[in-house]
């Protein structure tokens, strides 16, 4: 009779043994597509101060005016200079701005980077809506190089009907630009 009990046993803890393995194994998979997942989200909803894309820019505009601040930072392994051309803008919402950041490769050779943006405060994110930007691809500058980088936005008109913007009267646009250059290896180069 003890035979009998150690082979369902041995069954239950194979089934175990198994399902634990599934449950690592699912684990596993949702941590390396957190991250993707997670950028889909705040892309689609603005979530965590994520702006939008738009096609086109809206053909209203309210005489609601919101200043826009620009931020721009660069990982330690960029040998970019990159800042904006102007501090601030003024935009009524609605209404359409090209604004412009600068970047200069210091370094003797080829460098991509590629910029992340965010907007704060987190809550304007939803409605702070970019038609045209250096962020939507990496960017290649050659040694020496030095370029303007474009960025149109506007601010969506449903900004003026949600009640949690009545407060908002600055919105601050950052960017960080982060080495994308490969070395031989496959590796992104960590330039000196």
């Amino acid at each position: 009779m003890s035979g009998g009990i150690d082979r369902r046993t041995a069954g239950r803890n194979r089934r175990t043994v198994i399902a634990l393995a599934g449950v690592v194994a699912g684990m596993v998979g949702l941590a390396y597509a957190s991250v993707p997942l997670y950028r889909i989200f705040c892309q689609v909803t603005g979530y965590d101060g994520t702006p939008q894309r738009a096609e086109a820019v809206p053909d209203q505009v309210f005489g609601r005016e919101v200043k826009v601040r620009f931020n721009a930072d660069i990982d330690p392994n960029l040998p970019w200079m990159f800042k904006p051309e102007q501090h601030f803008v003024d935009v009524k919402v609605g209404e359409s701005k090209l604004v412009f950041y600068r970047a200069e490769n210091n370094a003797g050779h080829p460098v991509t980077g590629q910029a992340v943006f965010n907007v704060t405060p987190a809550k304007a994110g939803a409605y702070f809506t970019k038609v045209e930007c250096f962020c939507f691809t990496e960017q290649t500058l050659q040694a020496g190089q030095k370029v303007d980088m474009p960025v149109s936005f506007f601010i969506d008109p449903a900004f003026m009907t949600d009640a949690n913007m009545k407060d908002v009267t600055s919105i601050t646009l950052s960017y960080t630009f982060y080495n994308q250059t490969q070395e031989a290896g496959g590796k992104t180069a960590a330039v000196q």
